[in-house]
């Protein structure tokens, strides 16, 4: 729960430190420009929203790491709901009113999550989870998200190391295997989702798993 809202709260901080002129720069998600990725985060925060509202009486089905199904290649921008997220961006014109959009839904959503019980489960694209392990979850997504919206920018504030480190755990739990030691958490990151390509040098130490790459998780 905690690092879900640490993770969560440096991601609003970036987005709010960000001056106009960087909405209109590229992001980490193909297709998409930094204005696009805080739109898709808006819906992210209403998903969470949604969710913790959404009681479930039965087992869980899933866990903070089953919860991802994994793709066999990285979004291009062109899938329709892709597509829909760039004219809503658009459609802010001004990105302050895009930033006010998303610290106002994103703050309801931290608190949200700092109210909820842990244990209490909930209910989302039909699986059902606890609270706990559907905020955990979403530390990867937040996590990606951060490195995503900061692919372009120098200099720009980057996710908590801790956040790192678990959306690490995690996508090594996804793919089954350990990324080389000396993959940092960043490069483990950017390198198993498909984000950027590994160098050679990468691809010899990844061995076996480079054959295996990306991991899309989604």
């Amino acid at each position: 729960m905690d690092l879900f809202s640490r993770s969560w709260t440096a991601l609003r901080t970036a987005v709010a430190a960000l001056p106009d002129e960087d909405f209109a720069r590229p992001s980490g998600c193909a297709g998409w420009l930094v204005r696009d990725l805080v739109c898709h985060l808006i819906i992210d925060a209403q998903d969470v929203l949604i969710t913790l509202v959404t009681p479930a009486a039965t087992e869980p089905t899933v866990d903070a790491v089953t919860y991802w199904t994994v793709a066999d290649q990285p979004p291009t921008g062109d899938d329709p709901l892709d597509a829909l997220i760039v004219r809503l961006a658009a459609a802010y014109e001004d990105p302050r009113l895009l930033t006010f959009h998303f610290d106002d839904v994103g703050a309801a959503a931290g608190r949200a999550a700092e109210l909820a019980d842990p244990d209490a489960r909930v209910s989302t694209q039909d699986m059902v989870l606890t609270v706990g392990d559907f905020l955990t979850a979403y530390v990867l997504e937040w996590t990606l998200h951060h490195l995503d919206l900061i692919a372009h920018l120098p200099g720009a504030v980057e996710p908590p190391a801790d956040g790192l480190a678990r959306a690490r755990a995690m996508l090594e739990e996804i793919a089954g295997a350990a990324f080389p030691a000396s993959f940092t958490d960043k490069d483990a990151l950017r390198v198993g989702t498909g984000r950027r390509p590994p160098t050679e040098a990468e691809r010899a130490e990844l061995g076996e798993l480079a054959g295996k790459l990306p991991f899309v998780v989604g």
